[in-house]
């Protein structure tokens, strides 16, 4: 059977992010000296945990043609409340009181856009500048280190150092975790269809009998509860919660991410393993100008160029 141009072209935005990781690993093995070590893996486990946690969340978002630019300063809350609640409360109680403010957050967002019909981009945007302005108002605008923090202090910077067996950081548990589950949810549940069907035409999805308002509520309560544990991994990482920097810009590493794993801006689909593999590729670059000390500028320009890139190959074609 003859294959035709578009059957080409959709096995270009199927398997193009797949080849870009690809091309990084290979050049990297030829001019990268120690990339494969132990050391350089953990690392890009340790660095990547955000983007993916953010990312996942970022994914049902985009698929529901939405966006969520607040997820950076809700890392920067859940980091800050975690911080400042748990030498009164404990680490658990601390961490379950951050996430419900951080999934809170979500919904109000999912309200706006889903109940009150109001502009995703517009609304993620003013709670951005809030959220962020909330986390720098709890910590009284200084950084919060955990080694002033006591026993608790020292348990959470655990969860950012700790080694499975003195050899895999602790991250790649949340990482697997909130990669399965969203691909379960994805794949494999009503409501992962109903998330698609949503993006891809909202007002046939509401004539079907889906809850528009209900799934668009649900997806940015779950961005919330995703980047609350990107938050609290990040600040474990660093020991230190600071309102102003915390999970700054990582908002565009998520969206970077989902975009280049293959799930369109316009939203219908949702491809959770691509998100992943974006995750790896924005990594890459910038692991590939540090260890060969090509500044950090062209890290960025690299960065995006694949991503006008890989908004160019998963254009629908004209109609």
């Amino acid at each position: 059977m003859t294959k035709t141009k578009q059957d080409y072209q959709q096995i270009v935005k199927q398997y193009s992010a797949v080849a870009m990781l690809l091309f990084f690993i290979i050049l990297n093995s030829l001019f990268t000296p120690n990339f494969f070590r132990m050391g350089t893996l953990n690392n890009i486990i340790t660095q990547i945990c955000p983007t993916v946690l953010c990312g996942m969340g970022m994914t049902l978002v985009i698929s529901t043609g939405g966006i969520d630019i607040s997820v950076g300063s809700v890392m920067a809350l859940a980091g800050v409340m975690t911080a400042k609640l748990m030498p009164e409360t404990g680490l658990v109680p601390a961490i379950l009181l951050a996430v419900a403010a951080s999934v809170l957050v979500g919904c109000i967002a999912g309200f706006f856009v889903g109940v009150l019909d109001l502009q995703a981009m517009v609304i993620t945007l003013g709670l951005m500048l809030g959220v962020r302005g909330a986390a720098q108002v709890l910590c009284d605008g200084r950084d919060i280190y955990f080694n002033k923090l006591g026993d608790v202090g020292e348990q959470l910077s655990l969860l950012g150092t700790y080694k499975i067996g003195g050899i895999v950081p602790v991250q790649i548990i949340p990482i697997l975790i909130f990669v399965i589950a969203v691909w379960i949810i994805v794949e494999k549940t009503v409501l992962g269809r109903q998330i698609q069907a949503v993006g891809d035409n909202i007002k046939s999805s509401a004539l079907a009998g889906i809850n528009t308002s209900a799934v668009m509520m649900a997806v940015y309560g779950f961005s919330g509860f995703c980047a609350a544990f990107a938050g609290i991994f990040q600040a474990a990482k660093v020991s230190v919660a600071a309102g102003s920097s915390l999970g700054q810009l990582a908002e565009l590493d998520a969206i970077a991410a989902v975009v280049i794993g293959g799930t369109p801006m316009s939203g219908g689909k949702a491809h959770v393993i691509g998100t992943l593999i974006g995750a790896l590729i924005m990594q890459m670059i910038t692991l590939t100008c540090v260890m060969n000390n090509i500044p950090d500028q062209y890290a960025q320009v690299f960065k995006a160029a694949i991503i006008v890139f890989a908004v160019f190959i998963q254009r629908e074609q004209a109609k």
